[in-house]
C-alpha cells in the first residue's frame, strides 16, 4: 500500500494513465511519485461528486443530494444538467456515463422526472430514447451502462422506502422501444426479498447484486429463491435468472467490479469479494471509508471517493490526509 500526501482530501478521483485526478478539487493531479500539482480554480458550486466515461473523454460534476450537475469535455463545461427537486435531497443524483456497441458516447440521467432515465448523445445533447409514457413509480439512482453498452442497471428504491434494482435493454430503448417505461422488464430479478443496497456489472451480461439487513418478504411458492439479507449474488440478464446467491456476513456499501468474479465492497472499510461465493479475498480495515448504505437516507452519508485503475489490481482511496493505493491480489 502506497500513500500520497494530499493539501486537502479529495472529493473525486479518476486515473488519467499513472497519474491520479481530482476534478473537483480543481483538477489538480498526482503523479506517480507522489507529487501534488494545481491545475486551475476550483468550482466555486458545491458539487461533492462525479463520474467519468470510460475513454475519459466525459465528466459530470454534480451534487449527490442535489438537483445541479455540469457535463465537462476535458476541463471545459458543456452544458448544465439538471433533476427534479422532488424528494432531491433524499436519494443520489442519477447519472451514468456509457457508449453504445456502435460506440456513440452516451449520458443517461433523469431530466425531467424521478421515474424517467433519458439517453442523450453525450457530444449533442440528442435524446436517443423516446419519452416515457407510462412509467413505473421507481426513484432511480446509481445509474450503470454495461460495459458492451447494451444494458443498463438502476439501484434505486421504491416507496416503503426500499432498494430495488432494475436491468433494462438499453440498446433497444436506443431503436426506439419502450424499455425504460418500466420496471426492467427485459431482466427483473424475481425472487428479490431482500433490500437492494449496492449492485455494479461484472461485464455485459452479469450483474453483482448485494443486499442490506432489511428483509421485505418471503416469496416462496413458484418465485426463484429470494436474495436474502446480507447476501451477495450475480444475476443474468441474457438468462434472467440468479446464477450463484451466497451469504455475504457483512453489508456491502457500494460495489466496484475489479475483473472476473471480482469486486470491492466499500462499508466501513474496503473489501475484496469474490462476488460467486461471497468470500472475502483481502480487506483493509485500517483504511476507513464511510458507511454508505444503499442510494437513499436521511441524514446523508457521502458515498466513498475511490478510483479503481483499468488494470483491476490498484484501487485508490480518498482520505483526510491525502490517498491511499491499494494492491488488489489476483488470486
Amino acid at each position: 500500500m502506497k500513500t500520497l500526501k494530499a493539501t486537502s482530501e479529495p472529493k473525486s478521483l479518476f486515473w488519467e494513465g499513472e497519474d491520479l485526478v481530482d476534478p473537483l478539487g480543481g483538477f489538480r493531479r498526482w503523479a506517480p511519485d507522489g507529487r501534488e500539482h494545481d491545475f486551475r480554480p476550483v468550482l466555486s458550486y458545491r458539487f461533492d461528486h462525479a463520474v467519468r466515461s470510460p475513454s475519459g473523454r466525459w465528466t459530470v460534476i454534480y451534487e449527490e443530494r442535489g438537483t445541479k450537475a455540469l457535463l465537462l469535455e476535458g476541463v471545459e463545461i458543456i452544458r448544465e444538467l439538471d433533476r427534479s427537486f422532488y424528494h432531491a435531497e433524499e436519494y443520489d443524483y442519477p447519472v451514468a456515463l456509457g457508449a453504445l456497441p456502435d460506440g456513440r458516447e452516451v449520458l443517461v440521467h433523469c431530466p425531467d422526472a424521478y421515474d424517467t432515465p433519458v439517453t442523450e448523445d453525450a457530444a449533442t445533447g440528442e435524446r436517443l430514447t423516446p419519452a416515457a409514457r407510462y412509467p413505473e413509480d421507481i426513484f432511480h439512482s446509481r445509474l450503470a451502462v454495461s460495459p458492451d453498452g447494451r444494458r443498463l442497471l438502476s439501484a434505486g428504491w421504491e416507496w416503503y422506502p426500499f432498494g430495488a434494482l432494475q436491468v433494462f435493454d438499453l440498446a433497444a430503448a436506443v431503436a426506439g422501444a419502450a424499455e425504460l417505461d418500466c420496471r426492467g422488464r427485459v431482466s427483473q430479478p424475481d425472487g428479490q426479498g431482500g433490500e437492494v443496497v449496492a449492485a455494479c456489472w461484472l461485464d455485459g451480461d452479469r450483474v453483482a447484486v448485494a443486499t442490506g439487513e432489511v428483509v421485505l418478504h418471503d416469496e416462496g411458492g413458484e418465485q426463484p429463491a429470494a436474495l436474502g439479507p446480507q447476501e451477495i449474488g450475480v444475476w443474468s440478464a441474457a438468462e434472467e435468472r440468479w446464477l450463484h446467491r451466497s451469504p455475504l456476513g457483512f453489508t456491502a456499501g457500494t460495489l466496484l467490479a475489479c475483473g472476473g468474479d471480482r469486486v470491492v465492497s466499500l462499508c466501513g472499510h474496503p473489501r475484496l469479494v469474490d462476488a460467486r461465493t461471497g468470500s472475502v479475498l483481502a480487506e483493509w480495515p485500517e483504511v476507513p471509508v464511510s458507511h454508505r448504505v444503499g442510494s437513499y437516507g436521511v441524514p446523508h452519508v457521502p458515498t466513498p471517493v475511490v478510483a479503481l485503475h483499468p488494470d483491476g489490481i490498484r484501487l485508490a482511496v480518498a482520505q483526510e490526509g491525502g490517498i491511499r493505493v491499494l494492491d488488489l491480489p489476483q488470486t
